[in-house]
């Protein structure tokens, strides 16, 4: 039997208030709700200056992974890393690196460069 997958209206209460309602997901199959909140992005200076100095793809092709990373961080598992030696992320993408950081419900690009020179 197929599983059903019914996304209506639930009512959240008071801790979860930040999450939309559309956001959430209800799998009458498991009885589990999914929420797909996505967190919020924030850049810094170099991470801006990174991405406009780079060709438009691949800044493109960066926003997407970490847009897909703050909507669900299971999405690049295979690709994200935590730091050794200090706090943060790596996020792989092709030959460049995204450095971030997890701050609750925000989710802070600090850097991006190519693989080799990022961590210096």
């Amino acid at each position: 039997m197929a599983s059903a997958t019914v996304c209506s209206v639930v009512f959240i209460k008071p801790p979860f208030a930040h999450v939309a309602l559309s956001d959430i997901c209800l799998d009458t199959e498991e009885n589990v709700a999914h929420s797909y909140a996505m967190k919020q992005i924030s850049y810094t200076k170099a991470a801006i200056r990174a991405l406009r100095r780079m060709p438009a793809n691949t800044a493109t092709l960066i926003r997407s992974k970490i847009e897909a990373y703050a909507h669900d961080p299971a999405s690049q598992v295979n690709n994200a890393k935590s730091l050794k030696g200090r706090e943060g992320i790596r996020l792989r993408v092709g030959d460049w690196r995204v450095i971030m950081d997890e701050q609750g419900n925000v989710l802070a690009v600090l850097d991006i460069g190519p693989r080799g020179s990022i961590y210096d």
